[in-house]
């Protein structure tokens, strides 16, 4: 996946100099809206449990949560801009996120309302350095499709340039006109919200908060660049080139430039339409195999995959017999999968591509010890983690649920999911699971897969496409195995010819007294600074929030206030906390 932009000055963090009212107002909401929450959570899940009121806090953590989510999706849909795009990833089965949340903000949609055409033509003309009726024959008004970023409109090509590049139809897309200081605005705004999640422990161990929100920007700032999106669509195609699964719809790069973005016109059907699948002929429980193993495909081998797969951005298109495309078994017409809007597009580097593979082979196997040692590879689990329990806990999983289709887990009792999920939920909370940098997009491409092929076939059963992928991966790891082999055996060689010299080497450090040996006294001493350095840590909290709700509470005299009145909490801490131990 594309790789995380480096660390920004602080002057990253905030509305750039000139900005208008409404954009300081955005920002200031966007913060509010943050604090209020981290503050909220920080209160039920931090403080109440070390006063002994955890009930409290897990009694009312549902309803908190699909508050949060419910408040969210109003304010993406009251901004647009990128808080849509964040309520997507926010959707996308995230491990650092309840299902209250994910839930709620799974049917938020990249649809707002369209911008006047007057504006669109405006920009589009600028861009193109010349009017739309010299560049196209005709173009439609009406917006194809609007999305928070960018719109379409269909049109046709000017003559001539129908003739040079065979094309009569396309879809020009255009960026929304202002959509450059929304994007900066809102990525400031994440960016200081990344750096308060940097500060809270809970957050901080599972993932990199500042990291994630930058690859979150270098993804946004590509998916505004529509020359970008118009490389990506051409590797892409590349990456299919000769199979027959696939098709991606042509660039006219004479009318395309970073704002605007001329493709082929390939609308088809949409592919979880079963009603016009069925009307032409086409089985939607046939397309769902095809659709996960072409994203497998894009995951495992490729490395280089189509972020955004959701349905409104894959169509299938139906290839009639004596076409250009073969027939079905049946006879009957023949189709491809057609993937439009490349904007969202992420690489697996060799490494994480390496992981994931195990991981499949492991999961299709039902092997737990696998599964655990793939994610340990990719990052998912920290490599000092004790994982004996996570072993038995996804052998029980495998035995008990491995194979079953979702219809089928449908079937189970309620309380036995119940039951399983808290068991297995207290396993994985106990172990230091994070997030690594460069894994949000392959979290998000899974999960919509997973979602479009339930869609398209209610019994659908992954592991059916899962195992034969996995048995053929094996098949291509068997390949390299002398090579491995070969390579074990140089790093054995190597260890054995160099191990006289450590052992000499620990003689040494043991003739001059310098092993390292545990010492208790030296122990003690650590966890009394320990202590001492967390007491310092709340002395500094306290002060942050006094400052922070001084300077608030001018623009928002309840928020303000109420950090004022929170600041006590670890003011009270540094007075107090390790005089018992003392």
């Amino acid at each position: 996946m594309t790789s995380a932009l480096p660390a920004q000055p602080d002057a990253r963090a905030r509305p750039a100099a000139g900005t208008t009212a409404a954009t300081r107002a955005r920002y200031r909401r966007i913060l509010r809206f943050a604090g209020w929450n981290l503050a909220v959570t920080w209160w039920y899940e931090l403080v109440l449990p070390r006063i002994g009121l955890t009930r409290i806090a897990e009694r009312t953590r549902a309803r908190r949560m699909q508050r949060f989510a419910r408040r969210f999706h109003v304010l993406a849909v009251e901004l647009g801009g990128l808080m849509i795009k964040v309520g997507q990833f926010m959707s996308s089965r995230l491990d650092v996120l309840p299902p209250e949340i994910t839930k709620e903000l799974e049917g938020l949609q990249d649809e707002v309302p369209p911008v006047p055409f007057a504006e669109i033509r405006a920009l589009a003309e600028a861009e193109l350095g010349m009017p739309l009726a010299r560049a196209f024959s005709w173009i439609d008004e009406n917006a194809l499709a609007a999305a928070s970023l960018g719109q379409a409109h269909r049109a046709r090509l000017a003559p001539l340039d129908a003739l040079d590049t065979g094309l009569s139809g396309v879809v020009i897309k255009v960026q929304r006109p202002g959509i450059d200081a929304i994007v900066d605005v809102d990525l400031a705004a994440l960016r200081r919200v990344g750096r308060w999640l940097s500060h809270v422990r809970i957050v901080s161990s599972r993932v990199d908060a500042p990291a994630l929100v930058e690859e979150f920007a270098l993804t946004s700032l590509e998916e505004i660049d529509y020359l970008h999106e118009a490389a990506s669509s051409v590797r892409f195609a590349e990456e299919f080139a000769g199979d027959d699964r696939v098709a991606v719809p042509e660039v006219v790069w004479e009318r395309t430039t970073r704002r605007v973005l001329t493709l082929q016109d390939v609308t088809a059907i949409k592919i979880t339409d079963a009603v016009a699948l069925r009307a032409a002929g086409i089985d939607p429980a046939e397309v769902a195999p095809v659709f996960a193993a072409v994203m497998f495909d894009q995951l495992f081998t490729n490395g280089f995959f189509h972020a955004d797969p959701h349905p409104g951005n894959i169509f299938v298109t139906p290839v009639p017999q004596g076409g250009d495309g073969a027939t079905d078994a049946a006879g009957g017409p023949a189709w491809r999968l057609t993937f439009i809007d490349f904007g969202m597009m992420g690489t697996v580097p060799p490494t994480t591509r390496s992981g994931l593979r195990k991981m499949l082979i492991a999961a299709a196997s039902r092997d737990g010890k696998g599964l655990v040692a793939a994610a340990q590879e990719i990052g998912v689990l920290l490599p000092s983690a004790e994982t004996s329990e996570l072993e038995r806990a996804l052998t029980q999983l495998f035995a008990r649920f491995g194979g079953m289709g979702f219809a089928e887990l449908r079937e189970v009792d309620a309380r036995e999911f119940r039951d399983f999920g808290e068991q297995f939920g207290h396993v994985v909370r106990s172990l230091p699971f994070q997030l690594p940098e460069n894994f949000l997009l392959i979290i998000r491409a899974m999960s919509l897969t997973s979602g479009v092929c339930s869609a398209l076939d209610p019994t659908f059963n992954l592991w059916n496409s899962v195992e034969p992928y996995a048995q053929q991966l094996i098949r291509e790891e068997r390949g390299n195995l002398v090579q491995d082999l070969g390579k074990q055996a140089l790093e054995n060689l190597a260890l054995v010819w160099s191990l006289p010299k450590r052992v000499d080497a620990l003689m040494s450090r043991i003739d001059d007294g310098t092993v390292a040996t545990r010492n208790p006294e030296l122990e003690r001493r650590i966890v009394s600074l320990e202590r001492v350095g967390r007491r310092v840590v709340s002395a500094v909290l306290f002060a942050a929030l006094l400052v922070a709700g001084a300077v608030v509470r001018a623009d928002d005299t309840v928020f303000g206030t109420v950090l004022i009145a929170v600041s006590v909490l670890p003011l009270l801490h540094a007075l107090f906390a390790g005089r018992r131990a003392r």
